[in-house]
């Protein structure tokens, strides 16, 4: 991801060109999916990556059991960050460049509603029955109402919130500030900031444990991710990661990802990094701890590493510049 000044500020990349919108990016890289997942790794129903295309103003839909794209929605300018409603049954996509987010029905792959948010919308989260939108260029976060798709709450937290992350059971939602390397702790039952932490430069993506006793923020700008106690909250470790660390998934037993867009790998915290194609970006875990899946901006694909070996096992043509992904359960 990149950063940039003026009227479009993009807390993304920094040190690193955003890459040329191509239109045959798909053709000249001729991306297939390299092997079938093995048939040990069986998917509770439902399962699907959703992944925000920022170049091709669009999400594609990849189908976990039948190792496909299954299909491809229009969404707003620049798509962004994505986040999944807790029960799989929504989808909602931070336009970054229209100001708004998409509410997309994870069943028949329609937009249910196109919601007004604030200033360069970049990343969602949905706890409980509200969304939270991080507006970069506003300094908030917008509170979605998931019944009503309608804003009802802004809350002010720290300079160019970039990403944020819901606790497990709910109740807290964890926000990156870009801008001021910090994280903003909102309390979801009042809405109000109840804490704000410390972490290392540039913070950019976060995840919880699956406990929701750590918090894990990539400091996109330190190459490091900081481990955080969710219950002081204080920082409780710093491990060096690879180059320009973007993205962060925790698995279901607890294994941290961490893409890295400078080096074109991902690491897995206490392992050796797994080479991946052109500047990861985004990443999530699936929900029965088989695979993690990573964007590469840099390539309009995707790879699918899986958990067991560590090793990519196929690389998913997706659409142009793919950034955030979210995975339905």
């Amino acid at each position: 991801m990149s950063f940039g000044n003026g009227a479009i500020p993009r807390a993304r990349r920094r040190g690193r060109s955003r890459p040329r919108r191509a239109g045959g990016v798909l053709a000249a890289l001729v991306l297939a999916a390299t092997a079938a997942c093995p048939d040990a790794h069986a998917y509770p129903s439902r399962v699907q990556v959703f992944v925000a295309n920022s170049g091709s103003d669009n999400v594609t839909v990849y189908d976990t059991r039948m190792q496909e794209v299954v299909a491809t929605i229009p969404v707003g300018r620049s798509p962004v960050g994505v986040g999944a409603a807790p029960d799989g049954d929504r989808v909602y996509v931070a336009n970054e460049l229209s100001d708004t987010v998409s509410v997309i029905d994870a069943r028949t792959y329609s937009t249910l509603a196109t919601v007004p948010v604030g200033l360069h919308p970049f990343g969602v989260a949905v706890a409980g029955s509200h969304a939270y939108v991080t507006n970069f260029g506003a300094d908030t976060v917008s509170v979605l109402d998931t019944t009503t798709n309608a804003v009802v709450h802004r809350i002010p937290v720290g300079r160019f919130p970039h990403s944020p992350a819901a606790s497990p059971d709910g109740r807290r939602v964890y926000v990156t500030n870009n801008g001021g390397a910090t994280v903003s702790v909102i309390d979801v039952g009042t809405d109000l900031v109840v804490a704000t932490l410390p972490v290392g430069r540039f913070p950019a993506g976060i995840a919880t444990s699956p406990a929701g006793d750590r918090v894990y923020v990539a400091a996109t700008g330190a190459n490091s991710v900081d481990a955080i106690s969710a219950t002081g909250p204080t920082l409780m470790t710093t491990q060096p990661v690879g180059q320009v660390p973007m993205g962060v998934a925790v698995t279901p037993r607890g294994q941290v990802y961490v893409a890295n867009a400078g080096s074109d790998t991902v690491s897995l915290l206490g392992h050796t990094a797994i080479p991946v194609q052109d500047q990861p970006e985004g990443v999530a875990a699936a929900p029965d701890a088989s695979y993690v899946f990573v964007t590469n901006s840099g390539s309009g694909s995707m790879s699918v590493i899986d958990i067991a070996t560590n090793k990519v096992i196929a690389t998913v043509p997706v659409g142009s510049e793919p950034e955030g992904l979210a995975v339905t359960s």
